[in-house]
């Protein structure tokens, strides 16, 4: 009777979502749906952009441009509409 060994592999997957209030993405204005952005306003609860971006809104979003990637990301969601 001979002895082996094996290795398992950890194939789990990490999706912990971490807010960052770092980078670029802070100067910009991202799309988010309204009631998601009012309650994270109000409630300090993160929202996520359909960039991808996750944070806590706490600002003027009038005052800063579009983020490009969301800007994309709506306008290929409506051409898929039409």
């Amino acid at each position: 009777m001979g002895f082996g060994t094996s290795v398992i592999e950890d194939t789990r997957l990490d999706e912990r979502v971490i807010p960052t209030d770092e980078g670029d993405h802070e100067r910009l204005s991202h799309y988010v749906p309204k009631d998601k952005l009012m309650e994270g306003m109000i409630n300090g609860t993160p929202v996520i952009a359909l960039c991808g971006k996750v944070w806590i809104p706490s600002r003027d979003p009038e005052k800063f441009p579009v983020c490009p990637e969301c800007k994309e990301v709506w306008e290929g969601l409506r051409k898929d509409d039409e």
